[in-house]
């Protein structure tokens, strides 16, 4: 009975928000919107949490965080404490409590859901990660065996299992792309004592949490201080490297790799298929945010990297990739931003708070409308030919099929274009590697850990499963990590 009393007060304190930069500031700016909690906040949202003996919030997070145990630390005001618990499954979890869609996974099942709002798990982890972020002891640290790192840590006064556990092997394994599931997959390996050199072929590590989120909603020092991290367990980052041009697989293997890991992502952007894709100031949203985000465009005239603004910005798309771009070019300096999508608001793929924030900073949306065409004037774009649709039927992904609304043709005025309507696998890798089975829209074919049809070969992450989220992608990394362990000590393909 006191067990219930004390959850039914629980359930009456509410959610603590989190402070936010102002709508009509915060465009003029490439700042983090959401400000974190402060200490006092963040215990006061670990107060609501119920303790509960077998936490479903744990089921709903594909990396297994302990989330019921780091939220007792931060209740406790052991904040450091907490940061460790998150760590022992998630080495990124900066990143996460800020890209991660919670309310699909973790606090969708939590139970004080049910008859209130969730704890704000993500935010908490994000609290407990940026806590540490004046903590100078991962930087620029590369270990080469066991006693630097036994070394290091009686130097920095360390605690964190993971690091103290490391015992290097000696046995190299590769991971190609240095983004969430290569990432992941290279800080657990490295924990149970591989050699582990991660493969990246643009100048920066990081992948999508790069080039694709833009600054607003990941700082990039947040992705170099968890990069650091990953580092400072051991694993080698090799830049600027392709394979499948620098390097073949089997070259890999020749220079003594015991087992690949691919972790390539989706980076080869879809187009509409429509006349007048190839007008000048029409983008994909994969070359858009790249040229903002890793080329930082954003910091004109300090980096010249070459990026048209414009008045009027139409952006095709309903997911995240299309809310970052509509709300990248509002940064640019653009008077007018559209989203085009040709569902209704109900079956956008992009976070609610996400789309929430486009709406409270002035992007226009555009429901129920399809592009038919691009039409431009000396090569360059002047106006978007759309249909109006309507919802029928659910079509495979359980949303209304859009069906165009006849003689309802119409033109959008627009100097930009940017086409956010999904990305797939780049070949590049692949096509030197025919032993490696594919599926028909190019992405690699795996079992259940990740095992390819070629020996020695894993993949996981969006080169697998298409694009998806950055919290699956780790997901995925945390079990190839433990099937290649399993496949070098035993030899079992």
């Amino acid at each position: 009975m006191q067990n219930e009393h004390l959850n039914s007060k629980k359930e009456k304190i509410p959610r603590t928000k989190i402070s936010e930069q102002k709508p009509e500031e915060r465009i003029k700016n490439f700042n983090e919107v959401e400000l974190g909690y402060t200490e006092e906040e963040a215990v006061r949202e670990s107060m609501r949490c119920l303790m509960c003996k077998k936490p479903k919030c744990i089921e709903g997070c594909p990396v297994n965080i302990d989330i019921k145990s780091f939220i007792a630390y931060i209740k406790n005001k052991e904040f450091e404490k907490a940061l460790e618990k998150i760590r022992e499954k998630n080495a990124l979890p900066g990143v996460c409590g800020r890209v991660c869609p919670q309310e699909d996974q973790c606090e969708k099942t939590c139970i004080l859901g049910i008859k209130d709002q969730p704890v704000a798990i993500g935010k908490l982890e994000r609290f407990a990660a940026d806590y540490e972020k004046n903590k100078n002891y991962v930087k620029n640290y590369k270990p080469n065996n066991s006693d630097e790192v036994n070394n290091f840590i009686k130097a920095n006064k360390i605690t964190n299992s993971n690091i103290e556990s490391i015992r290097f092997n000696n046995i190299k394994v590769a991971v190609i792309g240095a983004g969430p599931a290569g990432l992941t997959c290279s800080g657990e390996l490295a924990k149970m004592g591989y050699k582990v050199t991660l493969f990246e072929a643009l100048h920066s590590p990081g992948g999508v949490l790069v080039y694709g989120i833009p600054e607003f909603r990941l700082p990039k020092k947040i992705v170099n201080d968890e990069v650091e991290y990953v580092k400072s367990l051991g694993v080698e980052i090799k830049l600027n490297t392709i394979i499948g041009k620098t390097f073949t697989i089997d070259e890999l293997f020749s220079k003594g790799y015991k087992s690949v890991f691919i972790a390539t992502g989706a980076g080869l952007p879809y187009f509409l298929g429509i006349k007048g894709e190839n007008l000048n100031g029409v983008y994909s949203a994969n070359e858009y945010l790249t040229r903002v985000n890793l080329m930082k465009a954003y910091l004109f005239p300090e980096w010249d990297t070459p990026i048209k603004k414009a008045d009027i910005v139409s952006v095709i798309g309903g997911g995240n990739v299309a809310l970052d771009s509509a709300r990248t070019a509002l940064r640019l300096g653009a008077k007018k931003v559209k989203l085009i999508y040709r569902r209704s608001e109900a079956e956008m793929p992009g976070r609610i708070e996400e789309i929430k924030h486009a709406k409270e900073e002035g992007v226009e949306m555009v429901y129920l409308t399809n592009p038919l065409e691009i039409i431009g004037e000396n090569g360059w774009v002047k106006k978007i030919k759309c249909i109006r649709m309507q919802l029928g039927e659910p079509d495979e992904s359980g949303r209304r099929r859009p069906l165009p609304i006849t003689n309802s043709e119409h033109e959008i005025d627009t100097d930009i274009i940017v086409i956010a309507i999904g990305q797939g696998p780049n070949p590049v890798l692949t096509q030197t590697s025919p032993d490696i089975m594919l599926n028909k829209k190019g992405n690699i074919v795996t079992d259940a850990v990740g095992k390819t049809s070629k020996k020695g070969v894993f993949a996981g992450g969006d080169i697998v499963t298409g694009a998806a989220t950055v919290i699956l992608a780790m997901g995925a990394g945390k079990i190839v990590a433990n099937a290649i362990d399993e496949y070098i000590k035993t030899g079992i393909w």
